[in-house]
Order: structure tokens, then C-alpha cells, then sequence
């Protein structure tokens, strides 16, 4: 996938330093463009690619985005940091002091998976998302209920040729024009998003690279987990690439795009 070129608005204003998130302690130092919006949105999970009332066929990747908080794997406690659940026709926990059950309208992600496959029979259906701890206790992050409807299964589609392994920036779009602050949202498949905390092999962290033109190449890690973030950048073209690199000791690149 070609890197998305993106054009700022003309009269932007000077870069401001200011932490990356204040639900998330940084694990790298700010980069200068990192900043955040006003007024402050509040953290939530929310759904990239399916919206209430949605009508789809099965098999579906289902896409999930986190604002304000990052991704840990739960092979320990990392502050500030959870993984997904999605509930499937279920109201919140009325008790968010107890981890959540394991079972089929109880669906965890504790790997640090920014998605997930859907294989439900036709009929209606309510979807949230829930953020937990690493012992799989809620925090007070989730996004509204939605109300799909499937209308048809195909059961002779492999559900996981669905997924190849890879990045891709949601946004910006490629040739938008923006003024800054900008948000930019970050997606993997079939790979696992983790705060550098987690060190395991399989777990990695977004990078994104920022290119003016004719300037220097500038390399904004998160990695506290995040796959979103609000830049302030100066003025000017800029060429984006998204990169996710391994949390292990050496920092390979897992995937580009």
C-alpha cells in the first residue's frame, strides 16, 4: 500500500510539546508534533468499520480503535494500559470490580488484538466494546452499543483467509488537507499491539514515519500501546508510513504500509 501523502493547512501554528496522552504515561519521550486536542475527548473504545444499523454478511473482520489509553498484552500489569472485550448482546457489567466471565458474548483479546472475525448466524445483534485490565477487570472505557443486522453466512468462506498480517493507517486520508491538531489512526491485522513493557516477540508497537518534503524523516514512536494520536507538525507536504516494531530486543519491523 503506498504511503499516504498528507497537506496541512497553510498558517499552521508553531509545534507545541505536550505529552502524548494524559490517560497514558509515555513510554518515550514526547516527540515536539505529539499533542492533544480541546476541548479533551474522553477516553472510549469505538468500532473502525461497522457503525449502528450496519447490514453485513458473515464472515466479518470486525476492527476496533482506543482513544486516550494503549494496548498491553496480559502477561503483566502495565499501567494505563488494557486489551479488548467485546460483548455480544450484553448490557455493562453492573460491578466493575470483577473480571469479566469467558464465554461467547464475553470475547477477550488479551494479546493485544486490534480486531477480530465475526461468524454469527443471521439475526440482530448488539455489539460493545470493553477495556480490562490485565486480571480482566473493566475500566470505565467502552464505546456505545451497536445494533447490527446479519443477513446472510457463507459457510463455504474460510473465515481466516479474512486476515493477512499487516498495518494500515486510518487515517489521515491520502491527499486530505488538514489543519493541525490532526488525529491519526493506526490498525493492525493478524498482529499483536502491546506497550514496549511487553517484550515478548509476538507483541510490537506503532511507528509512524513522517516525511516533509524535501525535509528531514521524522520517527514518532507510541510506545505506550496507543494506536491513535493528535500531531501538530509544522506547515507543509508530508509523506506518512505506518510501521509496527517488535517490542523484542532489537526492534525489527514486524509490518509496513
Amino acid at each position: 500500500m503506498s504511503a499516504p501523502a498528507t497537506r496541512l493547512a497553510r498558517g499552521l501554528a508553531a509545534a507545541a510539546l505536550t505529552l502524548a496522552s494524559a490517560a497514558v504515561a509515555a513510554a518515550d519521550p514526547a516527540h515536539p508534533w505529539v499533542t492533544l486536542p480541546a476541548p479533551l475527548p474522553q477516553p472510549q473504545t469505538y468500532f473502525t468499520n461497522l457503525k449502528d444499523g450496519d447490514r453485513i454478511e458473515m464472515p466479518f473482520v470486525l476492527k476496533f480503535g482506543l482513544s486516550r489509553s494503549g494496548l498491553a498484552a496480559i502477561t503483566k500489569d502495565v499501567r494505563d494500559t488494557g486489551h479488548h472485550h467485546l460483548l455480544v448482546n450484553r448490557e455493562l457489567p453492573l460491578d466493575f470490580t470483577q473480571p469479566l466471565p469467558f464465554n461467547d458474548q464475553y470475547r477477550h483479546f488479551g494479546k493485544g488484538q486490534m480486531e477480530t472475525v465475526l461468524d454469527f448466524a443471521p439475526g440482530t445483534y448488539t455489539l460493545r466494546l470493553l477495556l480490562a485490565d490485565h486480571k480482566h477487570i473493566p475500566f470505565f472505557i467502552y464505546s456505545k452499543p451497536m445494533t447490527i443486522t446479519v443477513t446472510a453466512k457463507n459457510d463455504k468462506l474460510d473465515a481466516k483467509t479474512l486476515v493477512k498480517p499487516g498495518v494500515e493507517l486510518l487515517s489521515p486520508r491520502n491527499g486530505e488537507t488538514l489543519s493541525a491538531p490532526f488525529r491519526v489512526q493506526f490498525h493492525a491485522s493478524g498482529l499483536n499491539v502491546s506497550h514496549t513493557d511487553i517484550t515478548d516477540a509476538g507483541a510490537g508497537h506503532f511507528r509512524l514515519v513522517a516525511q516533509a518534503k524535501g525535509g528531514a524523516v521524522e520517527r514518532i514512536s507510541f510506545g505506550n500501546g496507543a494506536t491513535e494520536g493528535w500531531l501538530k507538525p509544522p506547515p507543509g507536504d508530508y509523506t506518512l508510513r505506518l510501521e509496527l516494531v517488535s517490542n523484542a530486543p532489537g526492534g525489527a519491523v514486524m509490518a509496513s504500509g
